[in-house]
């Protein structure tokens, strides 16, 4: 038996909590991983993985085995990475999630950049808001805008987002132009209402001056979970939004939309990339976090 084999087929078993996703994970026969858990449990004469017809449970040993296994891995592939990694090509499938917004407007526009400079990289990029269990999808790195609050992964700020507060001319002519960030709640006034799927409630449009911060919960026509649906509702004139102006700018460029409340601003938002603390930092993963700062960093200008 190849214990470090085994040792690496258990960690993912355990992360992703199913055999077969494991299996699909490693690029390997269902079977193969299968024959090494048991291998490594013969090897160590206890029961590491307790399993039914619907899900894997890890035994007390196998949460202790599991614990080491996983640091030792790590520090071997921070090891082999240390010494290869100012010799050989980032290579290998990266998986990469991220808001549509981004992925549509900012990075694949720039990818034929990235390509050039590590061609033996294939990106499998996730698109969209969503919840994403990291080690059962083998997500590598994803692209977030908000301060992160999930405590098990690591995040690095990238840029931060400058925001506009705009409504298009349809809007504008049927319900005036809005002088004060309360009109959003009071009826006076709709916005596009932003909906974070996960907690199931709309988010607060956000407003300072002069040190003076109101975070308004706005009346509204409708919500969206995605960032380029709430563009359309806000071009088609269904309420005052709250954008990115990268998202922005064309349609302010051209008319579509028009800036509003230009005295109270949204404050930048913080752009960060996460990657679960478990998983080692691999080059494949440095090389495109270190081009998305550069890629990022004039965003706004």
């Amino acid at each position: 038996m190849d214990q470090l084999s085994a040792m690496r087929v258990f960690v993912r078993v355990v992360e992703t909590g199913n055999f077969s996703r494991a299996a699909i994970a490693l690029n390997m026969p269902k079977t193969t991983v299968t024959n090494l858990i048991q291998g490594l449990e013969a090897h160590l004469r206890t029961t590491l993985l307790n399993r039914t017809t619907r899900r894997v449970m890890v035994t007390t040993d196998g949460a202790l085995y599991y614990e080491r296994a996983s640091q030792i891995i790590s520090e071997i592939d921070e090891l082999d990475g240390s010494l290869s990694n100012s010799q050989a090509q980032p290579s290998g499938r990266l998986r990469v999630e991220m808001a549509g917004a981004f992925a549509d407007l900012v990075v694949i526009p720039s990818l034929c950049d990235f390509h050039s400079r590590h061609p033996q990289i294939q990106i499998d990029l996730g698109v969209g808001d969503r919840l994403v269990d990291y080690m059962a999808e083998n997500v590598d790195c994803a692209l977030r805008a908000g301060t992160p609050t999930d405590q098990s992964l690591i995040a690095r700020k990238i840029s931060e987002i400058a925001m506009v507060t705009c409504a298009s001319p349809v809007y504008l002519e049927k319900m005036g132009m809005p002088t004060m960030p309360e009109e959003m709640a009071e009826g006076h006034h709709f916005a596009v209402g932003y909906l974070q799927a996960q907690a199931g409630r709309i988010l607060p449009m956000e407003f300072s001056r002069d040190g003076e911060t109101r975070d308004i919960v706005p009346n509204y026509v409708i919500s969206a979970n995605d960032a380029r649906s709430y563009l359309t509702a806000a071009l088609t004139g269904l309420g005052v939004a709250q954008l990115p102006l990268f998202m922005a700018r064309e349609a302010l460029a051209d008319g579509r939309l028009i800036r509003v409340l230009p005295m109270w601003q949204h404050e930048p938002l913080p752009l960060y990339v996460v990657y679960p603390q478990t998983r080692h930092l691999s080059n494949k993963v440095r090389v495109f976090v270190n081009w998305l700062v550069g890629l990022m960093r004039d965003i706004d200008k």
